[in-house]
């Protein structure tokens, strides 16, 4: 691939970064199939060898750009890659954009048109798994910097790469990896080619990710489980008692009751309400897209606030007694509850569960015992900060290439790694990614619009060019 990208120039042919991308696509595209018939399913032990192999991919893929020093880095799981160019001057500013290579499980694959490891073009989309979250989306800076390079042999700022192999499991071993390497990630700026906008005609400025804690509540009562007739009455009934204990944390009219949880949230101002309004809500059609019979969030904000800028606590999974069918009558001696709460600016993670914890302490039943378990997964809440100049040059790129004024928005899932960097390198990220959130990410029959994907590469070079001033 090497030979490829310095073409032009060896032929001595004068050629613009623009038709540089328009006269390539065709293999960048067909590159980017090769891409998505690596399984990197990072979820899967099977798997192990091909997250390792699309992370060779794509040091080579680097290396055939013109970037310098790419290589594949290990954790204690799966692996990273780093590379950079670093020739634009001090006086320049260096730019890390990060991206992962690893993918989600593929199952059900009967759900599947087309085999997800066998990447197929139909119409202007490109269908297979990993395909925009997040080969497509990474691929894209990469392509946008081989051709700045092939038109004039320099960049107009310096720039870092880091890709992960780990990102669809959490990124449980970037922390460690991440404070051992600052050297390798040191920039003024980063910028997220994971992420997307708001649909293929308008762009969006993510400021928001929220946080997560994940946990489990177990109320225990006899030593096994009992006759209900003989015994019921006598003792507690542990999955009443776990019962009384959820309804204990969370009103009816849906908000969270216990002690302390509010008191770190960064409440909305009026121009953050004001520029979450300006995002077209359509009630109808979120209730039809999820199946709901009404809109129930925390009371004295709108919905979206409420998906974008508010807390939540929410059972995921709950157990206690017989499961099967017909009746079989016992009272259970065990219930238990999965919870997570997505988190906002300011809240810690550790700090919620503690909440939790002293609750379950205080309001347990009598008869019977609870204990709090922490599950794995978290991640801090990450906002932008008003004013934060590269979200403002990022917006102006975007308003330039979309012929629109970006919306900003906020997103109730989280990126681990955000707040990791946050916390190593005191930078904020940027999302400057070209999903879309229809585009089937994590669901069978994934695609990612070719259109967007030409687009992605022309943006990433304007970006670079007004930041280098």
């Amino acid at each position: 691939m090497a030979t490829v990208v310095r073409a032009c120039r060896t032929r001595g042919i004068t050629m613009s970064w623009a038709e540089y991308l328009d006269s390539h696509q065709s293999r960048f595209v067909d590159e980017l199939l090769e891409f998505i018939r690596i399984p990197s399913v990072s979820a899967k032990p099977e798997n192990t060898g091909d997250v390792r192999v699309a992370g060779q991919w794509v040091v080579d893929r680097l290396r055939a750009a013109g970037i310098d020093n790419a290589e594949m880095l290990e954790t204690a799981g799966h692996p990273v890659v780093c590379a950079d160019w670093l020739h634009a001057g001090p006086e320049k500013p260096t730019i890390l954009i990060y991206g992962h290579f690893d993918v989600q499980p593929a199952e059900p694959f009967d759900l599947w048109d087309s085999p997800p490891f066998e990447p197929e073009i139909r119409g202007d989309r490109i269908y297979g798994r990993g395909a925009t979250d997040d080969k497509g989306a990474m691929f894209i800076p990469i392509l946008a910097t081989e051709a700045l390079l092939s038109e004039t042999g320099t960049l107009p700022v310096n720039v870092r790469f880091f890709f992960e192999g780990q990102e669809e499991i959490g990124s449980p071993d970037l922390p460690e990896f991440i404070a051992a390497n600052l050297d390798r990630l040191q920039a003024d700026m980063i910028f997220s080619a994971d992420g997307g906008q708001w649909d293929p005609d308008t762009p969006q400025m993510v400021l928001g990710l929220k946080g997560l804690v994940s946990l489990e509540i177990k109320v225990t009562g006899a030593a096994s489980d009992l006759h209900s007739g003989m015994h019921g009455g006598g003792v507690a009934n542990p999955g009443l008692a776990l019962a009384h204990l959820l309804a204990s944390m969370k009103s009816p009219d849906g908000r969270i009751t216990i002690d302390g949880f509010y008191d770190d949230v960064v409440d909305l101002t009026d121009e953050d309400r004001a520029a979450i309004a300006r995002v077209p809500w359509d009630e109808a059609a979120y209730l039809a897209q999820t199946g709901a019979p009404a809109t129930h969030g925390e009371p004295g904000y709108t919905p979206r606030e409420a998906l974008w800028a508010r807390p939540t606590f929410e059972i995921n999974g709950l157990t206690s007694g017989w499961q099967g069918a017909g009746t079989k009558t016992v009272l259970p001696s065990v219930a238990s509850a999965k919870i997570t709460c997505r988190l906002v600016a300011n809240q810690t993670p550790e700090k919620i569960y503690d909440l939790i914890v002293a609750h379950v302490a205080a309001h347990c039943p009598p008869g019977v015992t609870a204990e709090v378990t922490k599950n794995p997964g978290r991640a801090d809440p990450f906002l932008v900060p008003a004013g934060h100049n590269a979200t403002a040059i990022a917006g102006q790129v975007l308003e330039e290439v979309y012929g629109t004024t970006p919306y900003q928005t906020r997103v109730g899932g989280s990126i681990p790694v955000m707040s990791t960097l946050l916390d190593e390198l005191g930078l904020h990220a940027v999302m400057f990614a070209f999903g879309h959130e229809d585009e089937n990410q994590h669901a069978p029959n994934e695609f990612f619009r070719l259109p967007t994907f030409r687009r992605g590469q022309t943006a990433y070079v304007r970006l670079m060019q007004a930041l280098g001033g």
